[in-house]
């Protein structure tokens, strides 16, 4: 009896190493044929998904009706590039289990948006993408303080929100006057072009820009040699009285300037920027506002993979990009990131890891991307550009600093008065 038991076993130990070596056959062909991986994950049950959910604010402000109509602003505008970033997230986020959802809350009414998004965090959402005005801005993040969410302000350069009035919760995509003109007063100085006449409307965002001026033209050796107010005249359009009216009034306003290499506009509002270059008095460019600009983005951007990116995002909105719309992608795209990286859909660990050192997200501009751990503002280059070309982009050469060049733009660590 033992002895047939012993042969039974063997018969068994010999049936097993015939299957094993069955599957191992199995597999070997399947290698050979390149697709071991692919039948693997169709035979593999799907992991179940976990969606990271978005809230896009926005604050519908009236505003004065552009000098050209090619400025019309879309009505998807921030919103398209928002889109854009839920699909990279999602593509990415797929092998991890993560999905992304954008929801869409706006208003001209900024009661009514604070009302809305506390009711959204009550119900669990936590990131929310601001496309509001600055005050707008302060009110969400005291409303929310002490809750668990991250506010991305996309929309708003008011340098208060990253200096006096800055909050814990908010972390800023959108540029700041002071990195604007900073880069832009790198790249006069670049050429040479250091005497600046100054043309400012009078509207408080054009004060606040021209303040950024003068604070640039002390920081790296340009000189304002005289400055000079536009009375906007109530939002009539001068255009209105033809092409006439304008070629003989810009010379008049100009004349007798002192002498200088560039005007410098501050009209945010483009109430009268458009009117200035080709009809100054002397022949000189004209930057700022109008003219050559600084921008966080460039619709005609070929550098660093940009025109993959360009042609994405025209297929997703038929349209070209738009600054905002870059500024929103940002915002989400960071959210992506930090939860790719972190392989987690928690709200806690997302949010320390964007406000750490490890942190960074591409932004398709030569550079990696990280947020400013004294006043939450995003270090990226910034392009200078005429409206159909990139010309340049700051920081420029020459222009250093101890721990990044990127924060030559706007109010260094030393300067900050924000004190979370």
């Amino acid at each position: 009896m033992e002895d047939c038991e012993a042969h039974r076993h063997d018969l068994r130990l010999k049936a097993g190493m015939l299957r094993l070596a069955a599957i191992f056959l199995v597999f070997s062909v399947m290698l050979l044929a390149g697709g071991p991986i692919k039948a693997l994950a169709q035979s593999a049950p799907p992991t179940e998904a976990r969606t990271i959910g978005i809230l896009l604010v926005r604050e519908i402000q009236e505003r004065p009706l552009p000098l050209s109509l090619l400025d019309i602003p879309p009505p998807d505008d921030g919103i398209a590039g928002a889109r854009l970033a839920i699909a990279d997230n999602t593509n990415t986020g797929r092998f991890l289990g993560q999905e992304f959802r954008l929801d869409i809350i706006e208003s001209a009414k900024a009661d009514e948006l604070l009302v809305e998004a506390e009711s959204r965090v009550a119900a669990g959402q936590h990131f929310l993408v601001l496309d509001v005005r600055a005050q707008t801005v302060l009110r969400l993040a005291d409303a929310l303080k002490g809750k668990d969410v991250l506010l991305f302000n996309a929309g708003a350069p008011d340098e208060n929100l990253r200096e006096e009035d800055c909050r814990a919760n908010v972390l800023h995509t959108a540029p700041s006057r002071a990195m604007l003109a900073d880069a832009l007063a790198q790249y006069l100085v670049w050429k040479q072009w250091r005497r600046w006449f100054l043309v400012l409307g009078t509207r408080p965002e054009d004060e606040a820009f021209a303040g950024a001026v003068r604070r640039a033209a002390k920081r790296f050796g340009g000189r304002i040699v005289e400055e000079r107010v536009f009375s906007d005249e109530g939002g009539s359009r001068r255009a209105d009285g033809g092409h006439e009216q304008i070629q003989l009034q810009i010379p008049v306003f100009t004349q007798n300037a002192a002498a200088h290499d560039v005007v410098v506009v501050a009209d945010e509002a483009g109430l009268f920027g458009e009117y200035f270059p080709f009809r100054t008095w002397e022949a000189r460019p004209v930057v700022g506002t109008q003219g050559l600009t600084a921008t966080s983005w460039h619709p005609a951007l070929e550098q660093w993979g940009a025109t993959q990116f360009q042609n994405r995002f025209r297929r997703s909105a038929n349209r070209t990009m738009r600054p905002l719309d870059y500024d929103a992608w940002l915002a989400i795209r960071s959210i992506g990131e930090a939860a790719a990286r972190r392989r987690s859909t928690a709200f806690a660990e997302i949010a320390a890891y964007l406000r750490s050192a490890e942190f960074d997200v591409a932004g398709f501009k030569g550079q990696k991307l990280t947020f400013r751990d004294w006043n939450g503002q995003l270090r990226e280059p910034i392009l200078i550009a005429t409206p159909k070309l990139p010309v340049s982009v700051s920081p420029q050469p020459g222009f250093l600093h101890q721990f990044s060049t990127l924060d030559t733009l706007g109010l260094d660590r030393p300067e900050t008065k924000c004190r979370l």
